[in-house]
């Protein structure tokens, strides 16, 4: 029974709490109360602690602080949503209680788990129980109470007992939870980490549904080598038709492994599928013709390759440097769909993340456009309630000036922009570009993911749903019916612009409907402009203000 961990001890820890979340993925989404298609607690933890999957396992050292330390800039960096960046933050709290560490004794463990959770309480504004929040703490203050009386795997026993405790009681602190009748999928999440990390202390591997590589690099290094040296340049792929049954395979076999290598040449009755590379692909082909017509032919350069991989490597270098400031401001906004980044772009935004319900982009995908943003303030437009604390871990992760701006919706992030001057301060535009976000009103019409019964309402899968804000509206078969509850929840009578985003999965027959409705509730001076968005998820995504 382990009484001490090293770093190796860490690392398989953090592999199966990543297999154990991997495999539990969907079951973690399916526990989202709301069936907007947005079911992502499970996926962004999942990629969350993937991302530090593939940086531990090209660490090779045995220290348990450098491990500790490297998995929590990890998981910071690679965090996905608001379930993922709380999950990095235990993790990082852990990582800087052990930072000093060649091994820890049960004692410093539960230390590390309780500063992670006053890390991450630290860093979420207005934390509400009934979350995963809870559910570590918790089980932290259980870590803490008995890890001076048992060994490793009695530790992690009692901290694992005392999480699925506290998720338990999770209904109880949260309504909607209970209305429901399901637990907080991000505190379920925790526990299967504390799972993960309990099967390692056994001495047990737990293989992931989708095993993620874990080579000693991330990705091969195509500097390593030069284009020069790859002695053989022709991948060369074919199928022979062959026209005897009785043709000798094996003399093909021995005639190609002459003139090449990495010969694989696999044969049946009916044909001989090969894959062989060589300088002289017309000969190995004109062999091949002796054993019948040749087919699904493909031949591919390997030194052009490879040189096509160096420059993207090169360039994906360059993107990677942070870029030297030629203004003051600069702008990264996340969107999706090409309608909407384009409103972006004309407003002035220089770069601009995929992602949004249901893709939201990691810290490091965000953090990438910052630095590649020339200028010494970079404001950053989330416009998605759940990225934005992904986006407010970036502030510490570069030397450039960024202000996170609190937009939760496309239209908020639009106000923003517009609200804009180039010639005040940052803490004069920070406060004029919050200061109409109250002002909008968001309207969205999605589907409903799955069956569910919501506020007393039955929700069938496939229906549509109409939302204001993050609230639901109306659920309906017919787009028409929630199209006018949706208007009565914007208060459209007192609008007076409308901006309506068509959606890709929206129909011409959809728009007419949509727009015919909203320019009949509205009043006889509201100005319209509609958009082909091209958003995925959202048939229609409308700002009202």
């Amino acid at each position: 029974m382990k009484t001490i961990i090293n770093g190796n001890d860490y690392k398989l820890m953090v592999l199966n709490a990543a297999a154990v979340v991997g495999n539990q993925k969907q079951a973690l989404n399916d526990l989202n109360v709301f069936p907007v298609p947005d079911g992502d607690t499970g996926t962004n933890m999942s990629m969350t602690l993937n991302h530090a999957v593939k940086d531990l396992a090209a660490l090779d050292t045995d220290r348990l602080g450098k491990i500790a330390e490297k998995a929590g800039m990890s998981l910071t960096r690679g965090s996905h949503g608001n379930s993922g960046v709380i999950t990095s933050l235990l993790f990082a709290g852990m990582g800087k209680a052990m930072k000093e560490l060649t091994e820890a004794n049960t004692v410093q463990f539960a230390a590390a788990l309780k500063n992670g959770v006053e890390r991450a309480y630290g860093v979420v504004n207005k934390p509400a129980e009934g979350t995963i929040l809870t559910v570590a703490r918790l089980a932290a203050d259980a870590a803490c109470a008995h890890a001076a009386d048992c060994n490793f795997e009695q530790l992690l026993e009692v901290t694992l007992k005392a999480a699925y405790a506290a998720l338990a009681e999770t209904p109880k602190q949260n309504p909607v939870l209970a209305k429901a009748g399901v637990v907080d999928a991000g505190g379920k999440g925790w526990c299967h980490i504390l799972e993960g990390m309990l099967a390692a202390l056994r001495g047990e591997e737990i293989d992931h549904d989708a095993p993620v590589e874990t080579a000693t690099k991330a990705s091969a290094d195509f500097a390593d080598y030069n284009t020069e040296d790859i002695k053989f340049g022709y991948c060369t792929e074919f199928i022979v038709l062959r026209n005897d049954p009785n043709s000798d395979s094996e003399a093909l076999r021995a005639f190609l492994d002459s003139l090449g290598d990495s010969l694989v040449l696999v044969a049946d009755e009916e044909i001989i599928k090969v894959h062989v590379h060589t300088n002289n692909p017309g000969v190995a082909l004109e062999e091949a013709l002796k054993h019948g017509a040749l087919s699904t032919i493909k031949i591919e350069n390997m030194r052009e390759q490879h040189t096509e991989k160096l420059a993207i490597a090169e360039d994906t270098a360059k993107e990677e440097t942070i870029a030297a400031p030629e203004k003051r401001y600069g702008f990264v906004a996340v969107a999706a769909g090409e309608g909407v980044k384009s409103v972006f772009t004309d407003l002035g935004v220089d770069n601009v993340v995929e992602g949004g319900q249901t893709m939201n982009p990691s810290t490091e995908d965000i953090l990438r456009l910052i630095n590649k943003t020339p200028a010494e303030v970079v404001f950053v437009l989330p416009n998605n309630k759940n990225i934005i604390l992904a986006a407010e871990q970036t502030v510490d992760l570069t030397e450039k000036e960024v202000v996170v701006l609190p937009t939760r919706t496309i239209p908020e992030g639009i106000t923003a922009l517009l609200a804009y001057d180039p010639e005040e301060t940052v803490e004069q535009n920070k406060a004029q570009m919050t200061a109409g976000l109250p002002g909008v009103r968001t309207g969205h019409i999605t589907y409903a993911a799955r069956d569910s019964v919501f506020d007393d309402i039955e929700i069938k899968e496939g229906d549509y749903l109409a939302l204001v804000g993050s609230k639901m509206c109306d659920t309906n078969d017919s787009l028409a019916a929630v199209t006018e509850r949706l208007t009565e929840g914007l208060n459209l009578a007192e609008a007076e612009f409308v901006t309506i985003f068509c959606g890709a999965d929206a129909t011409e027959e959809d728009r007419a409907t949509v727009e015919a409705i909203f320019r009949e509730k509205a009043g006889a001076y509201t100005e319209f402009n509609i958009i082909d968005g091209g958003q995925p998820v959202y048939y229609f995504i409308i700002g009202v203000e």
